[in-house]
């Protein structure tokens, strides 16, 4: 981790003007800045906020507190290709004398936007094997965050906004500032986005993985619909209350974004894009049990799509080199098979089992 220094961060960004701002979330401003002294190198640096209303003396403290957890968290992962980039941090002064206020994060210029702007803001709407392919980038992340990473790491605010794209249009999961790393944390009270958060998370001790996975996929409905996971102006306003029946009745065209039509001659790409929504519905369900892991959701992806879905090649040849591909393939339908063997029926109503949704792939 390198320590940045305060002042050069401040005239890399022109002392956060407008102009190099990049976004604005619920605990920072990420601001764009050109490091002149090492060779115009562009990073983006996160400021906590400053509320309309408070002077510097009153700061709103739990801003400035979620910065210091985001750069805590991030400074214990390791490298990942699918999780946001840390460089680095800065602060003034020393001891007593350091504010909250004056930390900053440093991390990797992500300069293709969220996904958030490119389903509902672009006049391009992503093609459907792209869809697939963020789909599965954004699952290897939380994967690694769950199972790779020691301590084991729980997001908490999975959705578009916080899905980033680098310069080959790569997605990155970023903003940890409400991410908790399990067995070490307090992780407080229940915290998230609303329309993503996890109607089982509703106490401390009720936090897991499978909040995760119920944000994970939420966020495949929304990618796979291009619709806003809350829309007031549409009956029911929630994307999940939307879909599930939906997919339970099998009306899959009916939830696939419209601007984009479903290509009538390729089965493998309505296929993989029927599988996603299968997945979905078994992560949403009420009954945190029968919520895949994000294990089994990749491998589930990984079996699946690889033969479906026509990713650039070299991403093809690194997945299924020497017998990797059936390996998964095979694991996958094993796990299928127990699954559909367990007592996953007691789903709530309007809700898809497990079961039903791995009878249907």
């Amino acid at each position: 981790m390198i320590q940045f220094d305060y002042d050069e961060l401040v005239k890399a960004t022109e002392s956060f003007s407008p102009s190099t701002l990049l976004g604005k979330g619920s605990h920072g401003s990420v601001y764009k800045a050109k490091l002149v002294n090492d060779n115009n190198k562009l990073v983006a640096v996160k400021k906590p906020l400053l509320h309309a209303g408070h002077n510097e003396e009153e700061f709103h403290h739990n801003d400035g507190s979620k910065l210091q957890n985001e750069i805590r968290v991030l400074s214990f992962l390791r490298k990942n290709r699918h999780v946001i980039g840390f460089l680095g941090t800065t602060s003034r002064g020393d001891g007593k004398n350091r504010r909250e206020e004056d930390v900053l994060l440093v991390m990797e210029y992500m300069p293709n936007g969220s996904l958030h702007d490119l389903l509902h803001v672009s006049e391009a709407p992503p093609s459907w094997p792209k869809r697939v392919e963020i789909a599965v980038q954004v699952a290897r992340a939380v994967r690694f965050l769950h199972d790779e990473s020691r301590p084991s790491v729980v997001h908490r605010d999975i959705k578009s906004a916080n899905v980033l794209f680098d310069c080959d249009f790569i997605a990155k999961l970023a903003d940890f500032g409400l991410a908790v790393l399990v067995h070490v944390d307090d992780p407080g009270q229940p915290a998230g986005t609303i329309g993503y958060l996890d109607p089982c998370y509703t106490t401390p001790f009720k936090l897991s993985a499978k909040n995760d996975a119920f944000s994970f996929g939420v966020l495949v409905l929304e990618i796979v619909s291009g619709r806003k996971v809350i829309d007031l102006g549409r009956e029911p306003a929630g994307i999940v209350e939307w879909a599930l029946p939906l997919i339970r009745e099998r009306r899959v065209a009916e939830i696939c974004d419209t601007r984009v039509p479903l290509p009538q001659d390729d089965d493998d790409v309505a296929g993989a894009v029927r599988h996603l929504l299968f997945v979905a519905a078994s992560c949403v369900s009420l009954d945190e049990e029968c919520r895949p892991s994000m294990s089994d959701v990749v491998l589930g992806m990984e079996g699946c799509f690889l033969g479906r879905v026509r990713f650039p090649i070299w991403r093809v040849v690194v997945l299924v080199l020497g017998k990797r591909r059936r390996k998964l393939a095979k694991q996958w339908r094993e796990r299928r098979e127990s699954w559909k063997s367990q007592d996953c029926d007691r789903s709530p109503k309007g809700k898809v089992s497990l079961r039903e949704v791995l009878a249907a792939t």
